[in-house]
């Protein structure tokens, strides 16, 4: 799977951008918002990607500023009745910050207000993605050594930002006399997850 494309930037439209990277120019699709952050043309960048392969064997390659903006979409497409194409076009009618402003503080109006979101899509993503935003630098600064059970925990279906807050107490909690110390921040973070 590609990561990431890095190159010359050679088109930016709409939201649409090609990258030409050791002899073969890329053309992606890009939220309009990630547009305007990426480089400028003839100008060297990175654009972080994610491959949609149908079963009529179209692929399309998509693409984002950064890993955050990827993290975004890659939520989005959870939530019922939002596509690739539907995805895209909701990042580009709000900020990544407006975003998670508008699931953390339920604001239902903010979300409707994105050209194409209708107000069930919109109740949709709130239920579905309230939490799930964390920023990349603020996910490592806070449990980079449990990177790996924060994900897992995540996979299980916990809220990012509670995960934090219990690794966090789990780690402050070891004694240094457990003999696995991952096993035990694993088994404390969810006790502290479960409110037992």
């Amino acid at each position: 799977m590609f990561n990431s494309l890095s190159g010359i930037i050679t088109y930016k439209r709409g939201s649409t951008l090609r990258i030409q990277t050791g002899g073969v120019e890329w053309e992606v699709s890009v939220p309009s918002t990630d547009l305007g952050a990426l480089p400028e043309e003839h100008e060297e960048g990175r654009v972080w990607t994610w491959l949609l392969h149908r079963e009529d064997q179209q692929m399309t390659l998509f693409g984002f500023a950064s890993e955050t903006r990827r993290d975004t979409f890659l939520e989005l497409l959870k939530v019922e009745g939002i596509g690739a194409k539907g995805a895209i076009k909701i990042m580009g009618g709000i900020t990544q910050d407006d975003l998670e402003r508008a699931l953390e503080s339920d604001d239902l109006a903010r979300l409707e207000a994105v050209p194409g979101l209708g107000k069930k899509t919109a109740q949709k993503m709130l239920l579905a993605m309230k939490g799930k935003l964390v920023r990349r630098d603020e996910k490592a600064a806070s449990i980079s050594p449990y990177a790996d059970i924060a994900d897992a925990l995540a996979d299980m279906g916990y809220d990012r930002k509670n995960i934090n807050a219990a690794l966090l107490k789990a780690h402050d909690a070891l004694t240094g006399k457990e003999k696995d110390r991952d096993a035990e921040v694993f088994r404390r973070a969810i006790s502290y997850l479960t409110g037992n």
